[in-house]
């Protein structure tokens, strides 16, 4: 009996941003999906539109992004009973979960630094922790890989603004953590990259800037693009790694 390749994405949206692409885009190519976040609707809706289109998706929610509730889901997802045949093999894993503080620095409070270290920082800490481990259980595929993390970064990790001191230091942060695991694991064939999207990307939510901005692909991200690259980097053989990869639309002012 064969075993599937699975993809774990934490953190996706409203279902129309990065993570809900990339969940859509590997299903795809014939991995089954787990899609962990904190809203149980938006993964039920997603997990279903996923498996009406002929894909194996499962809602994984969690209460919130503690180190705790983030590690243990993937004790959830190996327990999983998937609708198909044959084991599971944890191939690919996203973080795509972040939180945005966005205020001038004397208006920055004790709360708004931990809610942009919780998820930015210590729970991608413990998501990395149960890819990795899933990882090294895994014999190498045919790209000379034991799996592929990948991170979903911004413009904040390497460029701090002025109403950014406490976002940018959580994204500082998650660039810090993708750049050390690269290192460590490299040796064990493990591929670890990370995303830096250096603009605003077209979901539900930002359509609210208008049709103008909607119609110009030359001035705003799309999801499924973005979920194209991140095929990519997993699709690299262990002679070409890419670490980092920059994404903006082509007029972005940078």
């Amino acid at each position: 009996m064969s075993t599937r390749p699975l993809f774990v994405v934490a953190g996706i949206g409203g279902g129309s941003g990065t993570g809900a692409a990339a969940a859509r885009l590997f299903a795809q190519k014939g991995y089954r999906v787990a899609l962990v976040a904190r809203n149980a609707d938006h993964l039920k809706r997603l997990a279903g539109e996923i498996n009406d289109a002929g894909g194996e998706a499962a809602a994984f929610p969690v209460e919130d992004y503690s180190y705790g509730a983030t590690l243990s889901v993937f004790d959830d997802i190996a327990a999983h009973k998937w609708s198909s045949a044959g084991s599971s093999s944890l191939r690919v894993a996203l973080w795509n979960a972040g939180t945005g503080v966005f205020k001038p620095f004397l208006e920055v409070t004790d709360k708004d630094i931990e809610t942009s270290l919780q998820t930015n920082v210590t729970a991608a800490f413990a998501f990395s922790r149960g890819a990795v481990l899933a990882f090294k259980q895994n014999e190498l595929d045919e790209r000379g890989k034991r799996g592929t993390l990948l991170f979903t970064g911004a413009t904040a990790a390497i460029r701090g603004n002025v109403t950014t001191s406490a976002f940018a230091a959580g994204k500082f942060g998650l660039r810090a953590l993708s750049q050390s695991l690269a290192k460590e694991f490299g040796k064990e064939n493990i591929h670890v990259t990370h995303a830096i999207i250096d603009g605003a990307i077209l979901t539900d939510r930002s359509s609210s800037r208008g049709e103008a901005w909607i119609n110009n692909a030359d001035v705003r991200l799309d999801a499924n693009s973005i979920a194209k690259s991140y095929l990519y980097l997993v699709e690299q053989d262990r002679s070409a790694w890419t670490w980092e990869l920059d994404l903006r639309p082509a007029h972005e002012k940078w």
